[in-house]
């Protein structure tokens, strides 16, 4: 699906009108009031989130429709010593560490398009009968911490009171294994000609939250012979799960390494091992929620990282150390809230009226005042539904212009810090060098959503026995009841017969289509800025309804509420073989993130990589950056 010059937001197209000047069509398209009211609380809206309306429209009319913004003759409002732009994790970080190294006086101005802080780290809140419930609807989890944090990180989370100790001790790994739940799969009829759930998977995940001795999984064989295939498509599977082959015998190491490096998974399963396609089918979203790909956009070490069967007897060397942490290490240190429990801590920090109490679990359940982000007499202010169009150098400093309410405004900074995505600084800071526009445009991201799904309760889930479902062909590839985390007085839910969030994650892939990796994330991404609301819920009902109908779920009774985390521009590229040059690659991603003048660039994209613990080191780097400058 294509779309130029209009986006189709809840079935209302919002087109840039012939004849209006960018400040004019601005005005005219403010839909987000300046104003923050003390009844003001995004987590709780419901409905279409994430990249929500009003939160990219200016940046597509920047980026996508090349307007230029008559901003010359703007007089300067404000002056700080550090404007960022991004108020996610690494633009709330670079605060942070700007604070502690200049001094918590020293004046700093965050600005944000969404009409929530952090990035994608956002919270869901649901009322259901009388009872709250928090969800995370974004960046979910801290990654392999033990292996994968670096100092300047951990000393971070220390200094806003995170404890991954704690954080680990309110995780009940044990919650649906003492249930005698395990995974499923969900075999839709739209694919495999009948609908078909099978329990019981025995198969161990990347990023796993379950102890491997508690998954509850049936023996291998078992599993797969109550798949809805051929008898010759399950004895393959079978056999490639059980009694794998040297698929790539008479190659070196050295050789199978590479070929391994550079072939997709998918061709991996269909000229190598030579499953039917019915049999690759059944892997096609595996790798879904962990790379926003399907199986063509995956290699065959990637899905070897992602514990996928197939090359385990060919003799390979054993997977690097953070490969090996994020199959080992368990999987979680997480917050009711998912990530936004760090952006809300990183907030407090800056500002500390905003948040009630005094510890990490004081945070859980209090209610943050976001009125209290952008009051004149704090140092460190933080402003919402603020969409930069421009920053320049200048002799006094950066000039950063942005629009708030369809009006222009400009402050200048001393320093300022990009910590949003690197594909729109090049149309933010058109001073950048072309080569380093260039290698910003690269790093396209990958769209996703995180659909929250609150049910009145989770009885068909516990009488089907699984506590998360794969689906190989359906929308949503993965559906799952929510993580058992109880901390800081927030309990998860504890009976079949009590309030539940699911968590659904769909990606918009394109198998088959032998397009690279960014032009199916160019294509997704148009698909879900082009998909009304009522359609995600179509989706979501009709999908929930076919794998739990059977267990005596009623959607139009069970489901208490859907918030859709469209995220059109999701995780920062993952650069594989497949598709990038590989020693060409750290050039471009040292080249991308050069200061541009005292403007330096921070964020996940800035080191390719989509987790919290890389956008606090590019804060880190960037805050460093400019204060080499002096």
């Amino acid at each position: 699906m294509a779309i130029t010059r209009r986006d189709f937001l809840n079935g209302v197209a919002i087109a840039i009108a012939a004849g209006l000047t960018p400040l004019d069509w601005a005005r005219a398209n403010g839909k987000n009031s300046a104003l923050i009211q003390d009844d003001y609380y995004p987590p709780a809206l419901t409905g279409l989130r994430g990249n929500h309306p009003g939160s990219f429209e200016t940046a597509h009319a920047v980026g996508r429709e090349q307007q230029r913004f008559a901003i010359d003759g703007l007089p300067t409002e404000e002056t700080w010593d550090l404007v960022i732009v991004g108020g996610g994790i690494s633009g709330l970080a670079a605060a942070c560490f700007w604070q502690q190294q200049m001094g918590k006086q020293s004046k700093i101005l965050v600005l944000d398009n969404h009409d929530d802080f952090g990035g994608h780290a956002k919270r869901n809140e649901f009322t259901v009968d009388g009872k709250t419930l928090i969800a995370y609807g974004g960046s979910e989890s801290f990654q392999s911490p033990a292996n994968n944090f670096s100092d300047e990180a951990n000393k971070l989370l220390a200094d806003v009171g995170i404890s991954v100790t704690r954080m680990k001790q309110g995780f009940d790994v044990n919650f649906y294994p003492d249930h005698n739940m395990s995974r499923g799969v969900f075999f839709d009829k739209k694919n495999f000609g009948v609908t078909k759930i099978v329990s019981g998977d025995p198969g161990r995940a990347v990023s796993d939250d379950i102890p491997h001795d508690r998954l509850n999984g049936r023996p291998i064989d078992a599993f797969i012979n109550d798949f809805p295939l051929s008898d010759a498509d399950r004895k393959a599977l079978i056999d490639l799960h059980v009694t794998p082959s040297d698929y790539l015998a008479g190659m070196t190491v050295e050789q199978k390494s590479e070929w391994l490096d550079t072939h997709s998974y998918r061709e991996f399963l269909s000229t190598k091992v030579g499953l039917s396609p019915m049999a690759v089918l059944y892997f096609q979203q595996r790798s879904n929620d962990f790379f926003a790909i399907g199986i063509e956009g995956i290699t065959c070490s990637d899905a070897r990282a992602c514990a996928l069967p197939g090359m385990e007897a060919m003799g390979l060397p054993p997977l690097d150390g953070e490969a090996l942490a994020d199959l080992e290490e368990p999987y979680v240190y997480h917050f009711p809230d998912g990530n936004a429990g760090l952006a809300r801590l990183l907030v407090k920090y800056l500002i500390p009226d905003a948040l009630p109490g005094a510890t990490m679990e004081d945070s859980i359940k209090a209610r943050l005042d976001y009125a209290a982000l952008d009051r004149p007499e704090n140092p460190t202010r933080i402003r919402l539904s603020s969409s930069v169009v421009n920053a320049a150098t200048t002799p006094e400093g950066v000039a950063v212009t942005y629009l708030r309410d369809g009006k222009p405004h400009r402050v200048v900074g001393r320093n300022a810090v990009m910590a949003g995505y690197n594909m729109m600084i090049p149309f933010i800071v058109p001073e950048t060098p072309a080569q380093q526009k260039a290698d910003l445009r690269l790093n396209v991201k990958a769209p996703l959503v995180y659909t929250n799904v609150v049910v009145r309760n989770w009885r068909a889930f516990q009488q089907l026995g699984i506590h998360e479902f794969y689906s190989p062909a359906a929308p949503y590839s993965r559906v799952k009841l929510d993580y058992p985390v109880s901390l800081g007085g927030y309990q998860h839910s504890a009976s079949p017969d009590d309030p539940m969030v699911l968590h659904m994650v769909y990606v918009p892939t394109y198998p088959g289509s032998n397009m690279t990796a960014r032009e199916q994330f160019h294509k997704g991404r148009a698909f879900l800025l082009g998909t009304a609301f009522e359609e995600h819920e179509k989706m979501v009902r009709d999908q929930l309804q076919e794998m739990l109908g059977g267990a005596g779920f009623d959607h139009q009774r069970d489901i208490a509420g859907i918030t859709v985390n469209r995220w059109a521009h999701g995780y920062a590229y993952y650069a594989t073989a497949l598709f990038d040059d590989m020693e060409e690659m750290p050039t471009i991603v040292e080249r991308a993130r050069q200061p541009v003048g005292r403007i330096a660039i921070a964020n996940a994209d800035a080191d390719w990589d989509a987790y919290a613990h890389t956008a606090i080191d590019q804060a880190w780097r960037a805050v460093n950056e400019l204060k080499a400058m002096g």
